[in-house]
């Protein structure tokens, strides 16, 4: 009898449609977000990740403040603040890391200041910042699904090229990949990535999902397909299991999410031997201006 207690009480959130609804955008968000993870780490693009998503929700408080569509508002604010970034970085009038601080950090103020002034945007945008479980609709299933179908289309369309730019920008350059056009699609799909996942994940964790779902699988493998392939299910897993937390713990749904996460990182870290942990700290070596690269073989 108490084992069928607790299997009913474990089942109880799949006889929950909003529940189920919710479960299923976080598994498609976080297998997205666990996809793009490795482009973004290997590239020495992580802080770009924590930044676009904060200089995301400005835009989404400027569109919802004077009454512009959410989603198209959003994406476009955040690719032109990611192209700002590598436009200002190239030219090298500060760093990248200077760059993203000042822009991001001020589209993010500017969002928070219009959330405190217009009740409208205070309505439109106040699930988005740590991620709800209650706010997920079904367009927001649709528009996860799209958003990955897209992302998925354009890794798989550009597998070379992205391959070859993220081991060596300079020779692919030469080589004659367009180093600016794929740049700025990888961008594209990064903003459309975290708007479609802000009410999920929340604006101030999708950094972290976007990070440590690669930074897992590359303490598991040595090959860059095997870690994208990893990194993609364990974003899914962790999105999950941490959703379906979420719902017994009455917690909000992002940082209950990145806390699955860390701790597999954690028992992988512990698990992964010596071995593991030098293929980590590749990721903080520069090579050929990727960083990340260093002793990982670029295809199986």
């Amino acid at each position: 009898m108490n084992h069928m207690m607790l299997a009913t009480a474990l089942s109880e959130p799949f006889r929950q449609p909003f529940v189920v609804r919710a479960m299923l955008v976080a598994v498609i968000a976080g297998a997205l977000c666990g996809l793009l993870s490795v482009y973004i780490t290997l590239r020495g693009m992580s802080y770009l990740g924590h930044g676009l998503s904060h200089s995301i929700f400005g835009g989404a408080a400027v569109s919802a403040a004077i009454g512009f569509n959410f989603f198209i508002g959003a994406g476009v604010w955040g690719l032109a603040t990611g192209l700002a970034i590598g436009r200002v970085t190239k030219r090298r009038i500060i760093g990248s890391d200077a760059a993203i601080g000042v822009i991001t950090t001020a589209s993010f103020a500017l969002g928070l200041v219009l959330k405190a002034l217009f009740r409208r945007v205070n309505r439109s945008i106040d699930a988005t910042l740590f991620g709800s479980i209650l706010g997920v609709s079904r367009n927001d299933v649709f528009l996860v699904l799209a958003v990955a179908a897209l992302t998925t289309v354009f890794v798989v369309s550009n597998y070379r090229p992205l391959l070859f730019l993220t081991f060596d920008p300079e020779v692919a350059e030469v080589s004659g990949v367009r180093n600016g056009l794929m740049d700025a699609g990888l961008m594209l799909t990064m903003s459309f990535a975290v708007l479609a996942t802000m009410k999920v994940l929340g604006v101030t964790l999708i950094a972290a999902t976007l990070v440590t779902p690669s930074v897992i699988s590359r303490l598991l493998t040595n090959s860059f397909a095997p870690m994208l392939v990893l990194s993609t299910a364990i974003g899914a897993v962790g999105g999950g299991l941490g959703m379906y937390l979420s719902y017994f713990w009455d917690t909000p749904s992002g940082p209950t999410i990145v806390l699955v996460e860390s701790a597999v990182f954690l028992a992988v870290f512990l698990g992964a031997g010596a071995r593991g942990r030098r293929r980590l700290k590749g990721l903080a070596t520069d090579h050929h201006g990727a960083q990340g690269t260093v002793g990982l073989a670029p295809a199986v």
